[in-house]
């Protein structure tokens, strides 16, 4: 039977130094072994020596979309006023939870603002690189933008399902049916392409 996991908390007292020594996570005081972080207890002994009492986070730090940092975002539904998408990336790390964000319509090119169609420049499950303006919070997402050349649809595909060729700032053509379809398209850096 496996034993209970047991947690604990910074400074919670785990065993004297005759019971075990002290590893990762711990620390010692007036012959006592403590806690330094809030996680889980584990002990590990080999050859018969005093357990190794060490404690581990239950994850790793998780990294957040700062302003000013380059996003790469999946659209998930658009309206007149806005695009709705997840963020997946934060530079070239992948998050483990992606987070809510929304590219308003005057964040979507820097010229012309008054004449911008979120539809003309999104789809829903378009791939895009965008720009953290504002943090979010529980209740509000992040606020993107796409207004710089570098800046938004990376990967499209079309209604047949085939990867759309970006032809233009503002076009996108699929490669089977010739068909245009407008999109916001991102002059994509070399070193983001993959080789």
């Amino acid at each position: 039977m496996v034993p209970p996991v047991r947690y604990c908390i910074p400074g919670e007292r785990l065993c004297n130094l005759e019971e075990g020594s002290p590893g990762s996570g711990t620390y010692t005081r007036h012959g006592y072994i403590f806690s330094s972080l809030a996680g889980c207890l584990t002990k590990r002994s080999e050859n018969g020596a005093l357990p190794v009492v060490s404690v581990m986070r239950e994850t790793e730090s998780q990294l957040l979309p700062d302003v000013g940092a380059i996003v790469t975002c999946k659209v998930s539904s658009i309206n007149s006023r806005f695009a709705k998408v997840h963020i997946l990336y934060v530079g070239s790390t992948p998050l483990k939870n992606s987070f809510r964000g929304t590219i308003r319509k005057e964040d979507v090119r820097a010229t012309e603002k008054d004449k911008v169609e979120i539809y003309k420049s999104f789809r829903p499950g378009d791939i895009v690189l965008a720009k953290v303006i504002s943090l979010g919070d529980a209740q509000s997402n992040y606020l993107l933008t796409t207004a710089e050349n570098e800046l938004g649809v990376v990967v499209a595909h079309s209604e047949s399902g085939v990867q759309m060729v970006p032809i233009s700032w503002c076009e996108m053509q699929c490669p089977k049916t010739h068909t245009k379809e407008f999109r916001k398209v991102a002059r994509v850096q070399p070193e983001f392409l993959q080789t």
